[in-house]
């Protein structure tokens, strides 16, 4: 019995683990999950990621009702300034539910950047739709670095000023 419970206790941690893991790549449900930017011109994720190929990309998922992200804005800013001689992207996908809101936030907070609004249908858009799925948003802001060659270097930071993201920019040098 006692070995039946180390044996089960193991295991339980080996699938634990595995599933905290974080991913490297894209699921294909977020590669083709659909964005729009800010002159209403559809794109997918994967297309964003390719027009920014070569180049370390910061992923800012955010919403202009969301408090946290717009809290997060001043450090977001600085995280930019102190990456301005990386060659660093930073592309915002909102998870608003109003595009005139989005662009609106866009505009007055001066949010500097490549902007896209994740479609707010309820098969691909906001948190829960298809992209929030398949990158296991749970919460915004949320802030996901990906490596010159297109893979995922931080899965998840909640923190703009969380040091895993410089870390991981750094990294990609």
């Amino acid at each position: 019995m006692i070995k039946f419970k180390i044996v089960l206790l193991a295991f339980v941690s080996l699938v634990v683990s595995a599933c905290a893991q974080e991913k490297t790549v894209f699921p294909q449900e977020a590669l083709s999950a659909k964005l729009m930017n800010t002159n209403d011109v559809s794109f997918t994720l994967e297309d964003v990621l390719k027009k920014h190929q070569g180049k370390t990309i910061v992923l800012d998922i955010w919403a202009s009702w969301c408090s946290d992200c717009i809290k997060s804005l001043p450090l977001v800013k600085a995280l930019q300034n102190k990456t301005e001689k990386n060659d660093v992207v930073y592309v915002f996908l909102s998870v608003d539910r109003k595009q005139d809101r989005w662009k609106k936030a866009i505009k007055e907070r001066n949010i500097v950047g490549d902007h896209y609004f994740v479609n707010s249908n309820l098969k691909n858009g906001g948190m829960k739709g298809a992209l929030g799925k398949a990158i296991d948003l749970n919460w915004i802001p949320r802030y996901m670095v990906v490596g010159k060659n297109g893979t995922i270097k931080l899965y998840n930071a909640i923190k703009a000023d969380d040091k895993k993201i410089i870390e991981a920019i750094n990294a990609d040098k």
